[in-house]
């Protein structure tokens, strides 16, 4: 388990330019490229990144002071803050040193990468029920998705029993705070 550590060290030990960015500012701009809009708040980074409020929001606000990230009222929710990453932080991305782990998987045989992220995400889950915290994951295996619609490719398919809302089909693939584990995984279809 001690190759774990050290592959996110190794993966995050860049001298070059990029790392400007402190693991944690990474971790932050990782989190957002992949959440849905509900999951994009600095109280649903907290619990994502396993760290207090207090601290996840002084890391957002550095982003957000130079440029990384904007902030807006929640459309669904008018007391929670969206946030959402800039075309500098979209640029800044290209660059992130985590992507030579990201490159090392997609080396592995499909069957290979398959087994690794099953395997990954029945740990996480051990790890943050033993540790009190919470396991992200996305619609395709949430207890809380619900195939309510005739045509599985229209946006009108799918609702989330906790938001009370529709989802968009881009969206069924990204994590999502509110994500509780099912037994069996939905393939949704191709984003348009």
């Amino acid at each position: 388990m001690e190759l774990l550590l050290h592959l996110g060290r190794l993966a995050q030990s860049d001298t070059t330019p990029a790392m400007v960015l402190s693991p944690a500012q990474w971790t932050v701009l990782r989190y957002l490229e992949n959440a849905n809009p509900t999951s994009r708040t600095p109280s649903a980074f907290a619990k994502f990144h396993g760290t207090t409020r207090g601290t996840a929001s002084q890391t957002i606000r550095g982003l957000i002071k130079h440029g990384y990230l904007t902030q807006s009222r929640a459309a669904r929710d008018g007391r929670s803050k969206q946030l959402d990453l800039t075309e500098k932080a979209k640029t800044m991305r290209r660059n992130d040193p985590f992507e030579a782990v990201t490159r090392a998987a997609n080396d592995l045989p499909s069957a290979a990468r398959r087994q690794l992220a099953e395997t990954l995400q029945r740990m996480l889950a051990h790890v943050a029920r033993e540790k009190n915290g919470q396991a992200f994951g996305n619609c395709t295996n949430c207890a809380h998705m619900e195939c309510v619609g005739h045509r599985p490719e229209s946006d009108d398919s799918y609702h989330c029993a906790i938001s009370q809302s529709l989802l968009d089909v881009a969206d069924l693939t990204r994590l999502c705070v509110n994500f509780q584990q099912t037994k069996a995984a939905f393939s949704p279809p191709a984003a348009t």
